[in-house]
């Protein structure tokens, strides 16, 4: 193929125009995404179909607060599949990556297996004292879980672990929420919600057509 590459945030590229991540184990795939090597670097496909953070990214998204440095506490990492791009992202940093289907976390396990910088954690985020020894303070706090409470899940995880300034990035499903309500309604409730409780709203963006009702925020915390 040829060698038409362009970096959008640290570590994250567009390769022929294809969203993809620089692979941190070359010659791994997680979930059957296409690997291209160009230059004696190796890049993962991004499939914004298996992937809301790669959804926001497409859909626009101006600031990406995962860096090479970052520490992350990611809620709801199911099998891994988003959260390997994101040890991708944050190399010299550590995903601390909590799961609570037993099924899913062996999954999770396999893909950890191979990445010195993911840290599976088999834990219900309703009850971060349970894994609170084991994460300490954040640089980012990611959810995506499809609970009814889900965020007060959000706002408990991000009082207990965020750093003092720090971001987060949420996944909001409204059906989950309330299937009675239009998505629009329960966006714009979380959206107050969310500065009710002092986090300054920095993005938001639908993931459609990639997933349907769905909201992707990005926050900074204000404490």
């Amino acid at each position: 193929m040829s060698e038409n590459i362009s970096s959008e945030f640290p570590n994250t590229f567009y390769v022929n125009d294809i969203l993809c991540t620089r692979n941190l184990c070359p010659g791994n795939q997680v979930y059957g995404e296409a690997l291209y090597k160009i230059k004696g670097e190796e890049y993962r496909s991004w499939d914004p179909n298996r992937s809301k953070l790669a959804a926001l990214i497409l859909k626009g998204c101006k600031f990406l607060p995962i860096t090479p440095t970052t520490d992350v506490l990611y809620l709801g990492a199911a099998n891994g599949t988003t959260a390997s791009h994101v040890s991708d992202i944050a190399t010299l940093g550590k995903i601390f990556c909590v799961e609570f289907s037993a099924r899913a976390f062996k999954d999770l396990l396999k893909v950890a297996d191979t990445r010195n910088n993911m840290y599976p954690i088999l834990e219900d985020v309703f009850y971060p004292v349970r894994y609170g020894p084991l994460v300490g303070k954040v640089d980012v706090l990611y959810q995506d879980i499809s609970q009814r409470d889900q965020l007060r899940a959000f706002i408990i995880n991000a009082r207990n672990f965020l750093k003092p300034h720090s971001h987060g990035i949420l996944m909001i499903k409204s059906r989950s929420i309330d299937i009675t309500k239009a998505p629009k309604q329960i966006f714009k409730e979380i959206i107050t919600q969310l500065n009710d409780q002092g986090f300054k709203i920095l993005e938001q963006h639908t993931l459609e057509p990639y997933t349907k009702d769905h909201l992707g925020i990005i926050i900074k915390s204000s404490v």
